[in-house]
């Protein structure tokens, strides 16, 4: 089979898992949290998401727009993290983070430090046109992956640590798939426009949401407190 329909092979099934990732995901972010439907859709969409990442970084080598690889590995790891903090839910009793953990988390540090070094430094054609959207990325991810790895030396005593990376993980990647969507379709936009917007949207609304339930769950350990 010749290289280029190889090519197109996976870049059909990049976009199929695309819109399987796209179209899917407010099932677990609306359906109740834990539950059978939530567990389902959740892993259904983890896994389309990780199909995203590794057809992207053959693609983006095979172009090659360098941008893009770094552009899969940043997006993914929200995905991961997200994914994977299920399997730390009780640091102190064991459940700390394995091999592979720490490996992406570096990866997505250095990874995201180089989208920075790389928007700022402009070296291509591409990196001056999406400078600011590199350099954006770059410090999202930087600050995410440097929080995982500060989480991993120093255990949290918060027992729902997990709720809160577990959703801006997931929350986090699917802003991510919006703004590949945005930057597919959105061409009325300029192109830093169509990257960034749902970062602008979306970012603070993590952090929303997160603070929505660190409230919800301290009344509740202050009511279980006062029983």
């Amino acid at each position: 089979m010749a290289l280029p329909v190889i090519i197109q092979a996976v870049r059909w099934t990049h976009i199929l898992a695309g819109f399987t990732a796209f179209f899917i995901a407010p099932v677990p972010l609306l359906t109740a949290k834990g539950g059978k439907t939530h567990r389902r859709w959740g892993k259904i969409y983890f896994w389309a998401m990780a199909v995203v990442a590794a057809t992207a970084i053959v693609l983006a080598f095979w172009r090659p727009i360098l941008f893009l690889a770094f552009i899969a590995v940043f997006s993914f790891y929200f995905a991961f993290r997200g994914y994977r903090v299920l399997s730390r839910k009780h640091p102190l009793q064991g459940q700390g983070p394995s091999s592979i953990d720490w490996a992406a988390a570096v990866l997505a540090f250095l990874g995201s430090a180089a989208l920075i070094t790389l928007g700022i430094v402009r070296p291509s054609p591409v990196w001056v046109q999406l400078s600011v959207v590199a350099i954006v990325f770059g410090v999202i991810g930087v600050a995410f992956a440097a929080s995982d790895i500060w989480e991993f030396l120093h255990p949290p005593a918060d027992k729902n640590f997990w709720w809160n990376a577990h959703m801006g993980g997931m929350i986090g990647s699917y802003i991510a798939a919006v703004s590949a969507f945005s930057v597919v379709n959105f061409h009325f936009l300029p192109p830093a426009v169509r990257w960034l917007w749902p970062s602008a949207i979306g970012v603070p609304g993590i952090f929303i949401w997160v603070g929505y339930y660190r409230r919800r769950f301290g009344r509740k350990n202050k009511s279980a407190e006062a029983a």
